[in-house]
């Protein structure tokens, strides 16, 4: 181990409009601080829905994330609906399960295309990218804006969902929609492929890094299908199951004193939720194609290296491309049926969850007989996250501090960024001061 005098603080934007920072000090070669500190600002989201009827719920807590305001909204809706005793017919299900993959697709491909590729590349953001790689940008930008307007046919808009409602949607596709939508789905798989046959010419920049860690996302088994929407929570460090109702004997969220958003562990000192914890878990459920890029970059389960979350991000991509294919064909099959929900609030409580594009998402209400909320809690993906992130830093500063400032510096950059926090806090380069 060298024996400079390292003295780094990292200012990073973390989450919605929060931010969060890494400090690194070290003293001739020896370790004396190694913190992942996050001063994120109070939200309030579960103060804001108290009192609020039922029918209300979704539409607040959708502001919590800009970018994953579908799957907040879903994970609310089926928490109000368990709550309540509400049923959903299959059509609206399905419906749901294609919206939320629309916002899959989105979050990958905006994360892996706009923020991870520069670091890959070597530029210092997606701006002089353009210039230098045009086509594989462009490309990019196109499955972006498929992905925006997939969401904006079923949600209703890009972002901040207003179809869905307690019991089903206010609005359904037509089968000329769902049809032309199926259609250039197909035509994007091979773009999905050139996309992940440009990362993978650059792959090699990932760092070669790897922390065994207790991996955290839903599993279904009733149909056996790769969750995002249904089933119960999984780990790679449990056999069972856990239901969606008892999450909190998972999350076991705590308090950290560098940190003012609540840490949690299950059966080690931290857990990682996201697209690999979901690849890890499920892997031998993806679509052909999906798989066949997964053993394009060497994936495999049991990956314990956090900079392959962008890669199993990738992965992701086209199965839920493959998947919505496939889903469209049942919905058409079936045929599409107009619906008019009658709903009737009762008291009750229970939770609900999805998995984000950043990991397994919990909310839980309580109702009173009215349909009035009396309380609220909910558990967001990089959360659950932000204690894996401090022991990833803990094994990785040791074995990278004789390397050069820069080097250290962007291996930092690249762990936090390979988290996908959120977008606010990963569209901005980390401004990085070594302090003399």
């Amino acid at each position: 181990m060298s024996n400079r005098t390292v003295n780094i603080n990292v200012h990073h934007i973390t989450r919605v409009e929060g931010h969060g920072n890494i400090v690194v000090n070290a003293t001739n070669g020896k370790i004396e601080k190694l913190q992942w500190q996050v001063p994120e600002a109070p939200r309030f989201f579960e103060a804001m829905v108290r009192g609020r009827s039922y029918e209300d719920i979704q539409t607040i807590v959708s502001r919590i994330c800009g970018i994953c305001s579908i799957s907040h909204s879903l994970a609310a809706t089926k928490a109000v609906e368990n709550a309540t005793g509400i049923q959903v017919t299959e059509q609206a299900d399905r419906i749901r399960l294609l919206m939320h993959y629309s916002e899959q697709l989105q979050s990958h491909v905006l994360h892996v295309g706009y923020l991870v590729a520069p670091d890959l590349f070597g530029m210092p953001s997606v701006v002089p990218l353009v210039a230098a790689a045009p086509g594989p940008v462009k490309t990019i930008i196109g499955l972006h804006r498929l992905a925006n307007e997939w969401s904006e046919l079923l949600a209703g808009r890009i972002t901040h969902p207003v179809t869905l409602r307690p019991g089903g949607l206010t609005k359904i596709p037509t089968e000329k929609q769902l049809r032309e939508l199926q259609e250039r789905l197909r035509n994007c798989l091979p773009n999905l492929k050139a996309v992940a046959d440009v990362v993978l010419s650059v792959a090699g920049n990932l760092p070669k890094f790897e922390r065994p860690t207790e991996y955290v996302s839903l599993k279904q088994t009733d149909p056996p299908t790769y969750a995002f929407y249904h089933g119960e929570i999984a780990s790679t460090d449990y056999q069972g199951t856990v239901a969606v109702n008892d999450w909190k004997s998972v999350a076991n969220e705590y308090v950290s004193d560098q940190s003012t958003a609540k840490w949690a562990k299950w059966h080690r000192e931290s857990y990682a939720v996201g697209a690999l914890a979901r690849f890890n878990n499920n892997a031998e459920l993806l679509s052909p194609t999906a798989q066949a890029v997964a053993k394009m970059f060497g994936l495999t389960k049991g990956c314990c290296n956090p900079y392959f979350n962008s890669v199993a991000q990738i992965v992701e991509a086209v199965h839920v491309v493959e998947a919505s294919i496939e889903l469209i064909d049942v919905l058409l099959t079936r045929g599409l049926k107009p619906e008019t929900v009658a709903v009737s609030p009762k008291a009750g409580k229970a939770s609900g969850a999805v998995e984000a594009p950043r990991g397994i998402l919990f909310h839980e209400y309580e109702f009173d007989r009215k349909g009035n909320c009396m309380s609220a809690d909910m558990c967001i993906p990089t959360n659950q996250n932000h204690a894996n992130i401090q022991k990833d830093i803990e094994k990785l500063v040791p074995e990278i501090l004789d390397e050069p400032e820069d080097k250290i510096r962007l291996k930092l950059e690249m762990l936090v960024r390979a988290y996908d926090p959120c977008v606010s806090c990963s569209t901005h380069m980390l401004d990085v001061e070594f302090v003399k």
